[in-house]
């Protein structure tokens, strides 16, 4: 069985670029973790996860721009946050392409409702670039110094058992959160 650390070295790279085009927060809090434990770099690992999020971002906002409003209009569910969406699009334009990242329930569809909304592409290209650095800034640097703050209190533990639990503590701290904002999110919509 090949070891998980020779793995992570040799694909870790790649497996984040991958994992910011599908999904983001839990694959970069493990970037940072891996980068903490010494098994990637901490510069590479923010580059390629600013560099992913902004790709996968890119792609969904083109995506938006063609098919937007036939995609948007099959989500009968999700129209009165689409409109919330489009209200916030036109009156706080940059603050809704830098938070989207952030937003439970946003991450994917948030770019094509903003390619949907004929933002210029430059000015898209341009904010989205910085939402990502942010982004990547953000989740990394929290699994990085959270996985140096675990480690510190798991203390004479093996290093493998120790980075095992870093990492399920990460997700199941990114999925309390996710599971804690939705509930937020759909109480919000119940008033």
């Amino acid at each position: 069985m090949p070891d998980i650390a020779h793995f992570i070295t040799d694909y870790g790279y790649w497996a984040l670029l991958a994992g910011c085009l599908l999904e983001g927060e839990t694959i970069t809090l493990l970037g940072g973790i891996a980068a903490h434990h010494g098994l990637l770099k901490l510069p590479w690992v923010l580059a390629v996860v600013a560099f992913g999020g902004c790709l996968g971002d890119q792609i969904l906002y083109f995506t938006g721009r063609r098919f937007g409003p036939r995609l948007l209009g099959k989500l009968k569910r999700r129209q009165p946050q689409i409109e919330r969406a489009r209200q916030l699009i036109n009156h706080h334009p940059a603050l809704f392409v830098l938070g989207v990242r952030f937003m439970y329930g946003f991450r994917i569809i948030g770019p094509v409702i903003i390619g949907a909304s004929k933002m210029p592409v430059a000015r898209f290209v341009s904010l989205n670039i910085l939402g990502a650095c942010i982004w990547s800034l953000v989740w990394v640097l929290l699994g990085y110094f959270c996985g140096h703050f675990i480690e510190n209190l798991l203390g004479a533990m093996d290093k493998k058992v120790s980075g095992a639990l870093v990492i399920i503590g990460a997700v199941a701290f990114v999925l309390l959160m996710k599971f804690l904002l939705g509930r937020m999110d759909k109480n919000k919509q119940e008033r």
